[in-house]
């Protein structure tokens, strides 16, 4: 029976996933396969030895020691636009609310509560109300900085609203040029795209190359008045130099899904409490990904989106599967099936993918390995795990 213990509440739908006959779930499982979890922070200290894969049930994984579980043979699952159509709602909602006085109007009229009067309500409204005045977002352009599963539907959805949309990707991948819309326009460099934005909308993963990426020279290149919105990650901008900006006017409103100290009680700002993936829908999807992942990879050592192992799928055969994990460095599966071979195992099937310092392998083979020749792979330099699955 395979053990998963999760951390913080998973959608139900997630956990059924994991069929009871075969799955002990819940947070104070033992010696867990696989640990599941959405925000819990976890450590070094929290990968028991038990433990051969983790289940992020979202995007981000800053809250896993992602270099410590290489180290270990651990892949780290997460759930890549799970929750791309909740961010995706939430990010246009910021749109209009950065282009008109929305929000102060609301609030306006919440101070009106004394006013009993129909007639003189209204009168007070019709007064008032332009000083709530904004622009409409059709016929403006919309920067997309970041065309994966949430800035490609970021970009469709504003092309239907009547903008114009420009976007940068330097990594654009095959499978996110297919869903974006031929009318966005790629930008060479992230310069042209500030230049012409009267939107930009951020959608980028947290990198040393990423990180802090709108700095001061950023802002520099933007246009003035521009209304910028980060539903992103926190660290891809430098907070003093867009507050820098907003002081200055370069940047009109500053929308985040992000609040920090700095930011709070400026009217300029727009701020929300980390909602952008918190919808229902959003949580189930990533749930039942990350859950159908892990059983994948516990029943059958197939990785489908790790962050840190390579994409490896085959489909079975044989009687018996070896899952090794190993140092990229040469002549590893050669001498792992020399082991086999000096063991007169017939390998019906095979794959093998690299990703950075990391190999991993699936081997079909028509009979079970002995034990002294699984204690040989093990103990061949290089090797950082060994599964059998049969």
């Amino acid at each position: 029976m395979y053990k998963i213990m999760t951390r913080n509440a998973i959608a139900a739908i997630g956990l059924n996933q994991f069929p009871s006959a075969q799955y002990e779930v819940g947070e104070s499982v033992s010696s867990p396969d696989a640990i599941m979890l959405r925000s819990h922070v976890l450590t070094e200290a929290d990968l028991s030895a038990s433990v051969q894969a983790i289940g992020r049930a979202g995007a981000g994984v800053n809250n896993i020691p992602v270099a410590a579980c290489t180290e270990r043979g651990i892949p780290v699952f997460n759930a890549p636009g799970a929750n791309a159509n909740a961010v995706k709602e939430l990010v246009l909602a910021g749109l209009l609310l950065g282009s008109r006085g929305i929000l102060e109007g609301i609030q306006y009229v919440d101070t009106l509560q004394a006013e009993t009067d129909h007639k003189a309500l209204s009168k007070t409204l019709e007064k008032e109300k332009k000083r709530f005045a904004g622009s409409e977002i059709q016929g403006k352009t919309l920067g997309v900085v970041g065309l994966g599963a949430i800035g490609s539907m970021v970009a469709n959805a504003a092309l239907k609203l009547g903008m114009e949309v420009v976007g940068y990707d330097p990594a654009l991948s095959v499978e996110a040029a297919w869903r974006l819309p031929s009318e966005v326009k790629r930008m060479e460099n992230l310069n042209s795209l500030y230049a012409r934005a009267d939107f930009i909308t951020l959608h980028l993963p947290v990198f040393d190359s990423t990180r802090g990426m709108v700095n001061k020279d950023a802002v520099a290149a933007m246009k003035k008045g521009v209304k910028l919105l980060n539903f992103a990650r926190e660290e891809i901008v430098d907070l003093p130099s867009v507050i820098a900006g907003l002081e200055s006017g370069k940047i009109g409103r500053y929308i985040t899904d992000f609040p920090a100290p700095g930011l709070i009680g400026r009217k300029d700002v727009i701020l929300m409490p980390h909602i952008g993936a918190s919808t229902e829908e959003a949580e189930e999807n990533c749930a039942v990904m990350v859950a159908r992942q892990l059983r994948d990879f516990l029943e059958n050592g197939n990785i489908v989106n790790s962050v840190n192992f390579p994409a490896l799928t085959l489909e079975r055969s044989g009687k018996c599967r070896l899952a090794i994990a190993n140092r990229n460095v040469p002549k590893m599966l050669g001498k792992i099936l020399s082991i086999l071979a000096d063991q007169n195992i017939n390998v019906t099937d095979m794959l093998n993918k690299s990703r950075d310092d990391v190999a991993y392998n699936l081997i079909d083979m028509e009979s079970m390995p002995s034990d002294a020749a699984l204690n040989e792979i093990r103990q061949t330099e290089g090797v950082i795990s060994v599964r059998v699955i049969c």
